[in-house]
């Protein structure tokens, strides 16, 4: 993982992001909170806190990362195919809590999908805590936000 480079995510990186998320399998996007214009207002709201991973200026990996002044949240954490098991999901992971660190935020959570067998997997070797105590709800907003599943 030497040649790797974890840094903060910045408006110019959409374009790459944006296409790595379409390559992951079973990846959820939503037309509108991640479109150019959804990223945008994240990360201005949270600076700092998403995460890219690059080989040379090529970008292999991302977090989105924010915060409510309370909790922060991880989103569509993501390692391209061909760069997994080399520890940069989990040096992307560190660098977003150390940014939330910063930001005195004490608890993170996450949203995995039950089929994502890959990121669960992920989460419980690197230490977090599924909750079986909680149910997630969830109000729509905007109808016209749709989630779309990559193949």
């Amino acid at each position: 993982m030497e040649q790797i480079q974890i840094r903060s995510m910045t408006t110019t990186d959409f374009d790459q992001v944006h296409s790595l998320w379409m390559e992951i399998s079973g990846f959820g996007i939503r037309s509108m909170d991640d479109s150019r214009e959804g990223i945008t207002r994240f990360l201005e709201r949270n600076p700092g806190c998403s995460v890219v991973a690059l080989d040379g200026d090529k970008i292999v990996g991302s977090i989105l990362c924010g915060h409510d002044g309370r909790r922060g949240c991880l989103y569509h954490v993501c390692v391209k195919k061909e760069y997994r098991k080399q520890g940069i999901g989990k040096a992307m992971v560190v660098f977003a809590m150390e940014a939330l660190k910063r930001e005195q935020i004490n608890k993170v959570t996450l949203i995995a999908f039950t089929r994502n067998d890959i990121g669960n997997a992920f989460w419980n070797e690197i230490g977090w805590t599924r909750r079986d105590d909680l149910n997630y709800y969830d109000f729509t907003l905007n109808e016209e936000n749709i989630t779309a599943f990559n193949q």
